[in-house]
């Protein structure tokens, strides 16, 4: 007797072993697949867990690859806002403002020699500031150069026959070009002279724009804007860096210890501290004097706020930190020094 089943019963047809191609030996075809897709070289897949599909050849993402990927994000704690040291920038911002205001009351037709000894007094203090935060390649020679020019800007603003911008500017440039070529001569400097550009840029800039007020105080009603401007520049910083030692909210940057509040209290400030002026003061009236004071005010905040997001990106790039004092002196310096070329242009255009 034979069996009733065949020995093959039980197989599954598609996983027969090869059959010699041929008419009596033609094999069934395979049945389709139901499961995942899974290679064939590797381990079979466990039950109840089918692998995942692969693309282009890569491995699927596991769990710990996306805690890999959460440990590679940094995270930067936000800067502690330090009080101390707010209420000390906003004391020097106030102290450089009523400065600048009195010493442009010394100045007159024929006596402007007082104005122009107390702008290169700040001058020489902007290049120290500047050259020690910003450390240019060749520091000695920038601050030098820086400090040439500045003398030879506020001497043409005081003996120019005509009052204008003209010899500040091509005075700027010089100092700027001689700044740049005589980094270049340095074989050590040479390498970084393309950082230095800026540097230089800006503090020879600086200089020369802090002799503008001088000019501006040779044209009529200049003696009275700059009173209002540099006022409204003076509010307006002092009134921002209180606001940051009370309020420091919102936070504009977890890197920048300054608050939104600071910014607009400050600029706000300023040109009510002008309006009320501009009330009291010949060819002025509250609304001129608040419109030239709003531009001035809002000018010297946003430069002092951008000193603070620079000195941020410094750190951040792995610079080493530079001169307490000198780092703390730049916003409030740099904020006047912008001042003064936006005071003169609306004086011009304006009144």
């Amino acid at each position: 007797m034979y069996p009733p089943t065949s020995s093959e019963a039980g197989r599954d047809p598609w996983v027969d072993d090869d059959v010699p191609p041929g008419p009596a030996g033609r094999a069934h075809p395979p049945a389709p697949r139901t499961g995942p897709d899974v290679d064939d070289d590797g381990p079979p897949a466990r039950r109840g867990h089918p692998r995942r599909l692969r693309r282009s050849g890569d491995p699927g993402r596991r769990p710990d690859d996306e805690a890999l990927d959460d440990v590679d994000e940094e995270e930067f704690e936000p800067v502690e806002v330090r009080r101390p040291l707010s209420l000390t920038v906003a004391g020097f911002a106030a102290l450089l403002g009523v400065g600048l205001v009195l010493g442009a009351q010394t100045a007159g037709p024929g006596h402007r020699l007082p104005f122009a000894f107390i702008i290169f007094g700040v001058q020489l203090i902007f290049v120290l500031a500047w050259t020690m935060a910003m450390r240019p390649p060749a520091l000695l020679l920038v601050g030098l150069v820086s400090t040439v020019v500045a003398a030879a800007a506020d001497t043409a603003a005081v003996q120019s026959d005509i009052a204008g911008l003209a010899p500040l500017g091509y005075l700027a440039a010089g100092g700027f070009l001689l700044g740049v070529l005589g980094q270049l001569v340095r074989r050590v400097d040479r390498v970084r002279v393309t950082d230095s550009l800026g540097t230089t840029l800006l503090i020879v800039v600086g200089v020369v724009a802090f002799a503008t007020l001088i000019v501006l105080s040779r044209i009529p009603a200049g003696t009275q804007a700059i009173t209002v401007c540099l006022t409204a520049t003076g509010v307006a910083l002092t009134v921002a860096r209180l606001t940051d030692a009370v309020l420091p909210w919102p936070r504009l940057a977890p890197q920048v210890p300054r608050g939104a509040a600071g910014v607009v209290a400050g600029a706000m400030a300023g040109t009510l501290a002008s309006a009320v002026l501009g009330s009291y003061l010949v060819s002025f009236t509250p609304t001129s004097g608040a419109v030239i004071g709003l531009v001035t005010a809002a000018t010297a905040v946003l430069a002092d706020l951008a000193v603070g997001y620079a000195e941020a990106g410094r750190l951040m790039a792995g610079e080493p930190p530079t001169m307490w004092v000198a780092r703390h002196m730049q916003g409030p310096l740099g904020g006047f020094a912008l001042a003064a070329p936006a005071a003169y242009a609306m004086c011009v255009l304006f009144l």
